[in-house]
């Protein structure tokens, strides 16, 4: 990973690798403030680094070690967790489960089939569109419509095509798992489905986000490594190499018929962007949207930069939309520059959803540390799921002394609310007991419930439609 033929594509970087890194280095690091020898940081600058600075380096590859680290046991125990709540799904409840065992009744889950439910799916088992939501609704249609792929991009393949087949009555084109070429593995899935409707032929690509005992996958999030790429600037490593960065090469306009043959699978994005060529040339009037929730939100919005580098007008020009929900910082302000004038030469719009106190939009930190930025306008919703535009979300960096109060009495008023939005808006918006467990955790870390799926999809039915329909940067 960090060897000199894997960062030859850029003349500008800094690369994080724990795998390097011993207890000694480590902690020696936060007393040296040269930085540019240590064999697990590899960077192009040669400056010496303030405190503050080799702080943030040092706790991104102290998470970093302790995920790989325990990414064998987070995995049992995520498939443990998963295999129970389907066990008592599939079975009915506990107690049905208990006499089922009893009678030697009990039906087993099957992972790979249309009911077995994801942990993110548990925690919110909705699958179907809000019906008063209509395709002419224009940016609040594609607004849920995205929020809803991107929450059932977490599920397996034949639950997902069962979803979009029989529920939203679209077609299902496919669900993919791609290659890391650094994490030498599958880390990257994706969905793509075809929305037919009198308004508009519409092709949804949908990234998976982070899952929460994928190791591999909170490592990319985690990764705070760097690589400035010529026309783009500078952007977050994890989320490049999840979308398809090659060792060596960096993002080549195309790819070699004899490269796939080295690996299992293909690079996302090669592959979803061959795919939308075919599809999109054969209907004129059909257009794509991207979207993601989380890790996926980040890929959705690295995907159309990617394309902005290699100049594909024409794909650009289809390109409806890009719906984010609760979607980390991926570049610097050069990047933020670009992106922008992108967009608006395309005309492509771009919605990054924010709900409360979700962390995760706030990182990476836009700081004199470090160099993330967000662009574009921020549809932000409050925990009565009033939305506003605005250019930056409130506590911006989340680490707040000043905010931590207003932020736990919020947590408090949505557990309350956990058990009362039901009588107020429907059977569509009860929660469940595992969502309440986060409820609770949220008490002491807000951020975390806040993330969830549930709140997101609340927002984009129950938000303001000004909001969705025309917005404004207040």
């Amino acid at each position: 990973m960090g060897s000199d033929c894997d960062k030859s594509f850029s003349s500008n970087y800094m690369v994080l690798n724990p795998e390097e890194v011993g207890l000694f280095d480590l902690v020696n690091m936060l007393f040296s403030s040269n930085i540019e020898k240590r064999k697990f940081v590899d960077s192009s600058e040669v400056e010496e680094q303030d405190f503050w600075r080799r702080w943030i380096m040092f706790i991104s590859i102290v998470v970093q070690k302790l995920l790989l680290f325990f990414a064998k046991p987070m995995s049992i125990f995520g498939s443990a967790i998963e295999f129970f709540l389907n066990l008592l799904s599939i079975n009915g409840n506990l107690a049905s489960l208990l006499l089922n065992l009893v009678q030697g009744k009990v039906t087993m889950p099957d992972k790979n089939s249309a009911s077995f439910l994801s942990f993110i799916g548990n925690v919110d088992k909705r699958v179907k569109l809000d019906s008063s939501i209509k395709p002419g609704d224009n940016e609040r249609y594609f607004g849920a419509l995205s929020m809803m792929a991107s929450k059932v991009a977490y599920e397996n393949k034949a639950f997902i095509e069962t979803v979009v087949t029989n529920h939203w009555k679209m077609e299902f084109l496919g669900s993919y798992d791609y290659w890391n070429d650094y994490q030498e593995k599958a880390t990257t899935q994706a969905f793509i489905c075809y929305d037919k409707n009198e308004v508009q032929d519409t092709i949804v690509v949908s990234f998976r986000g982070t899952e929460p005992f994928d190791a591999d996958a909170w490592c990319s999030d985690f990764d705070l490594s760097w690589y400035e790429i010529d026309g783009l600037g500078k952007i977050h490593g994890g989320f490049m190499k999840a979308l398809g960065l090659q060792k060596s090469k960096g993002w080549p306009k195309e790819i070699t018929k004899q490269e796939p043959s080295c690996r299992p699978l293909p690079l996302a994005y090669y592959a979803i962007r061959d795919m939308l060529r075919e599809l999109l040339s054969k209907n004129e009037r059909a257009k794509f949207i991207l979207t993601g929730h989380s890790l996926g939100g980040a890929m959705a919005i690295l995907f159309p930069a990617i394309l902005a580098l290699h100049e594909e007008t024409w794909l650009l020009k289809r390109l409806e939309g890009v719906y984010t929900f609760g979607q980390p910082r991926v570049g610097d302000d050069k990047f933020v520059e670009i992106m922008e004038k992108k967009f608006k030469e395309h005309e492509v719009k771009y919605f990054r959803f924010v709900y409360c106190n979700d962390i995760v939009p706030r990182l990476p930190f836009d700081n004199s540390e470090l160099m993330f930025k967000h662009f574009g306008k921020c549809l932000y919703f409050n925990s009565l799921y009033q939305g506003k535009v605005v250019a930056e979300e409130p506590n911006k960096n989340y680490f707040s002394p000043l905010h931590s109060i207003p932020m736990r009495i919020n947590s408090v008023k949505e557990l309350i609310r956990s058990f009362t939005l039901a009588y107020k808006k429907g059977p569509d918006y009860r929660e469940g007991g595992l969502l309440r467990v986060f409820r609770i955790i949220g008490l002491i870390a807000p951020g975390m419930s806040a993330h969830s799926t549930q709140d997101y999809v609340n927002s984009t039915r129950l938000g303001s439609f000004d909001v969705l329909s025309h917005p404004k940067t207040l």
